[in-house]
């Protein structure tokens, strides 16, 4: 590296990016780039409790890819709002959420969800 900063100076060759040249920009290593991401993958998706999973087989509720992502757009929705525990309600299924963990605690069908009186949530979000 021909351009290397020297004591005094802040920039390579005393001039800041951008002029006179391409400016020298530090990339962090894959690897370190590659681990935050996956963090960040991990903590953003959906996860469903025991308890949810036992009720959605018992109630034949199943879930296909794209209608996961809608909920996780509803769950993250609510989070921007600042919901802790949330009834999303989505074609017919209720389900209570653990907005900051992502996780679906208990899921309900149409038949079974009508008459519930639903507690302990603070928002509800509704998606059609």
């Amino acid at each position: 590296m021909a351009d290397g900063i020297r004591i005094g100076h802040l920039y390579p060759a005393g001039k800041p990016p951008g002029i006179g040249g391409p400016a020298h920009v530090r990339k962090p290593p894959a690897g370190d780039a590659g681990v935050s991401f996956q963090a960040w993958l991990k903590a953003s998706e959906l996860k469903f409790s025991r308890h949810a999973e036992m009720r959605m087989q018992q109630r034949g509720i199943s879930l296909k890819p794209e209608q996961l992502s809608e909920i996780a757009s509803a769950i993250e929705a609510a989070e921007a709002k600042g919901a802790k525990d949330s009834l999303i309600l989505y074609r017919g299924i209720a389900m209570i959420v653990n907005v900051p963990s992502k996780t679906v605690v208990t899921a309900l069908d149409g038949g079974s969800a009508e008459g519930n009186v639903f507690t302990q949530i603070d928002s509800a979000v509704v998606i059609s």
